[in-house]
């Protein structure tokens, strides 16, 4: 068996002698012994096919046959096979950084198309190319907002997903940033709370919707009081539901992130995604990171460049509007690619499908004893639901009845340790919801 190592004893000797050593220990002698491999004692080579064959076993631990029931702010959509079809043609998945814009035009004018179809979908007047998954996205939102305003207070509402609050706390945490948090009533942002929060160092108020708990709340009396005191609104937002739900752009909202996995992106174990993000006009200088703008050339014909490249590579860097300088161009491709696919009638007729069947389950899991489903707030395709007993614990016991059966509240918030969010989606059939409801009846009544 022949090693992977293309090189002979004279080519080291060679590349030693041009770098001025002897020897490989020579080579590594600013290592401390103590931080040196133990051994280089590996196990003997193996042919392509015994190496397949071989990660392939390991991988194989790795599959999950339970049926999902969690969200969390990332969801099991049905992503159809022409979108990877499509995305793996190599003129996208081998394009990265669009430089030269003569020799990239494709990838620029699909990273066009793709801000104008979250324009359409958020309503809102400009989007940047993506950025690099939700919670990302979020904290560049508090950044620009911060910018703008030259304020430095943030009113964060709880019903933000926890994941992106722990990273708007992580990285804010050095910066001259206060990060205030609200409470909730029912479920849904507090307006009494918010409003007394309120003062003239306030930037923004950042909002979710639906939040974490599957509320669905309409924001426009929040951001109404908001701009009367000259402060921002952040809404975060969960793509899928814009097909049905009132736009943050109908609502006033002046900026609009999320996470854009659930727009073609599989779940694979937590990544790649890209986070979205778009903003009024009057904004759109402080907008971070990579931006493609529609021109003409010197005969007049329409092309596509980089535009307002306000970035620290591009000019100096206490001036960038961020550090992020690059986008997720391949991703971004592909949620562009699956918008398009459904087209504006499919995006509707999937966000129904969705409130539908999470409506349907909703309403079965509301009929078992000492289980109480919450009623006070409209939801769209995700809910919480009381248990008679630790949410932990039921999630944990339904994964032997093959199920993913949601996301316990208590990890997040530690005075809801009864209490589950639960998401449907449009993949879950009728059999599945049954099934599902039947197997929390037994774990609850044991």
């Amino acid at each position: 068996m022949s090693p992977y190592i293309p090189h002979t004893d004279q080519d080291f000797n060679q590349m030693l002698s041009s770098i001025g050593v002897t020897t490989v220990d020579e080579l590594f002698a600013d290592i401390k012994q103590e931080h040196r491999p133990r051994s280089f004692n590996l196990p003997s080579g193996k042919s392509e096919y015994e190496l397949f064959s071989y990660f392939n076993q390991i991988a194989g631990k790795n599959i999950c046959e339970l049926i999902p029931f969690i969200g969390g702010g990332y969801y099991d959509h049905y992503i159809p096979a022409a979108v990877t079809a499509i995305v793996s043609r190599s003129e996208f998945y081998t394009a990265y950084t669009p430089y030269q814009p003569e020799c990239s035009q494709g990838m620029l004018q699909a990273l066009f198309e793709y801000q104008t179809a979250i324009c359409a979908l958020t309503g809102m007047e400009v989007s940047n190319a993506s950025v690099y998954d939700g919670g990302t996205a979020l904290y560049e939102a508090v950044k620009m907002a911060c910018s703008i305003t030259k304020r430095k207070k943030i009113i964060l509402d709880r019903g933000v997903n926890p994941i992106y609050r722990k990273i708007l706390t992580t990285y804010t945490k050095n910066l001259s940033y206060k990060l205030v948090e609200t409470q909730l009533i029912n479920g849904k942002a507090d307006r009494d709370n918010i409003n007394d929060m309120l003062d003239n160092d306030t930037a923004a108020i950042i909002l979710q919707n639906p939040n974490f708990f599957g509320s669905v709340d309409d924001h426009s009396d929040i951001v109404k009081f908001a701009h009367k005191r000259g402060i921002l609104v952040i809404e975060s937002v969960y793509p899928i539901s814009l097909g049905i739900l009132k736009t943050p752009a109908e609502m006033g909202v002046d900026i609009v992130t999320g996470d854009g996995q659930s727009l073609g992106l599989p779940l694979n174990f937590g990544g790649p995604y890209l986070g979205f993000m778009a903003t009024k006009k009057e904004y759109v200088r402080k907008m971070p990171g990579r931006i493609v703008g529609e021109t003409v050339d010197k005969y007049g014909r329409r092309c596509f460049v980089n535009t307002l490249q306000a970035r620290e590579q591009h000019i100096r860097r206490e001036k960038a509007t961020s550090n992020i300088c690059t986008n997720s161009t391949l991703c971004a491709v592909q949620a562009l690619v699956y918008m398009c696919l459904l087209g504006r009638d499919g995006f509707k007729e999937l966000a129904r499908l969705n409130i539908s069947k999470a409506s349907f389950a909703r309403k079965l899991i509301d009929e078992i004893d000492e289980v109480e489903v919450n009623k006070d707030v409209p939801t769209f395709n995700e809910f919480t639901v009381h248990l008679p007993k630790d949410a932990s614990d039921v999630v944990e016991a339904m994964i032997d009845k093959g199920f993913a059966a949601g996301f316990p509240l208590g990890r997040h918030y530690p005075e809801m340790k009864d209490y589950m969010v639960v998401a449907v989606t449009e993949r879950r059939t009728k059999e599945e919801i049954v099934k599902y409801v039947n197997s929390l009846k037994e774990v609850l009544t044991k």
